[in-house]
């Protein structure tokens, strides 16, 4: 996700999927839906807790709803609709704030409102805006990342500058946590430790999402789906990157092409069975043809995956051996294309994922 709609190769994404599925790295080769060997039935280990640990509440701030939709929010103009902060639709749990820059010094990141982009949106609008959208209920989270983010958390020193600016820059805007979205490599050591460290600053309302692609969530082994897997006690969702893409292997080994509910019910099953609890599973998607260069699907596929997922129903070629009734929701890039389409995305994946049971 970036200023500039992301174009990624279908091309790379299914050389990807081939080269991981000679290596033997999916997670799973039956329709079985089971974890790797020695990693059974963890669909539902990080339930009790993670879930309680990722809907508390920070002060002022309203829990995270059981199923949640997550919305990314441009603090930029690249021909989608501007927007300010209050005219989000308020479908929307989770407000991203995209994004944060990154400084001189490493892993420390700063937050520069789009002022003139933006119409002339004062920083005083843009935090009383955010103290209304907490005040009715919503989380609103800085994002740090994107396509063409130069954040790197890489060294121990480097965690400790990006937790303090993080939660400095929580302090300042009122943001009830952060989303890591960094697609040009994660170390996991040194994030599990800078997101360690803010959660002990900002306590146990922080809410913490990722956005990893496909490519990084594909098994247990990878630096991505690792740091989700460390700090999954307080980990609240991740919404992986169903677009842009290209082919990918699914929890039964086979190879699923982006654009369909197989591609996010099959790849959305590694997560499930692999360590992350169904409320630390989100669907993203765009929210029009213009939100990505690939990969986008009709909400009407977006709610079909989730009553696959969730009750076992309008499932494709893939059908997964249990349900996730618990599954958290979904995610779209971003709340300003949806607008510019008419609110197409949040007005009919909305309500269906409120409606969850």
């Amino acid at each position: 996700m970036d200023r500039a709609r992301r174009t990624r190769s279908a091309l790379v994404g299914g050389l990807a999927a081939l080269g991981l599925a000679i290596a033997g790295l999916a997670t799973g080769g039956t329709a079985s839906a089971d974890a790797a060997p020695g990693a059974k039935d963890t669909g539902s280990r990080a339930a009790t807790g993670t879930q309680a640990a990722g809907t508390e509440a920070a002060a002022g701030a309203r829990a995270v709803p059981k199923h949640a939709v997550t919305g990314y929010w441009q603090n930029f103009n690249n021909g989608a609709t501007v927007q300010k902060l209050s005219q989000v639709q308020n479908q929307y749990d989770i407000i991203a704030v995209a994004f944060a820059d990154a400084t001189g010094t490493p892993g420390q990141v700063t937050f520069n409102l789009d002022s003139a982009g933006l119409g002339g949106y004062t920083v005083d609008q843009f935090k009383a805006d955010i103290k209304a959208k907490k005040a009715a209920g919503k989380s609103v989270i800085i994002s740090v990342g994107g396509e063409r983010g130069a954040v790197a958390v890489n060294s121990s020193a480097a965690a400790t500058n990006f937790a303090n600016s993080v939660y400095s820059l929580m302090q300042q805007y009122g943001f009830d946590g952060v989303d890591i979205d960094l697609e040009n490599g994660l170390n996991s050591t040194y994030m599990t430790q800078a997101l360690k460290s803010l959660r002990q600053k900002a306590g146990s309302g922080l809410v913490l999402t990722m956005a990893p692609q496909t490519i990084d969530m594909q098994n247990k082994n990878n630096e991505y789906f690792k740091t989700a897997l460390n700090v999954k006690d307080f980990l609240t969702v991740v919404n992986m990157q169903y677009y842009n893409s290209g082919s990918m292997l699914g929890c039964d080994g086979k190879v699923y092409s982006q654009g369909s509910v197989d591609f996010l019910t099959a790849l959305a099953c590694i997560q499930l069975e692999g360590g992350l609890a169904p409320s630390q599973v989100g669907i993203g998607t765009p929210a029009s043809t213009r939100g990505a260069g690939s990969g986008y699907v009709a909400p009407s596929v977006v709610n079909n995956a989730l009553n696959c997922l969730a009750k076992g129903t309008n499932c494709g070629s893939f059908k997964p051996s249990k349900t996730y009734p618990g599954i958290r929701g979904a995610m779209t890039w971003s709340t300003n294309w949806d607008a510019a389409n008419g609110n197409a995305w949040s007005n009919a994946v909305g309500p269906h994922v409120h409606g969850l049971p």
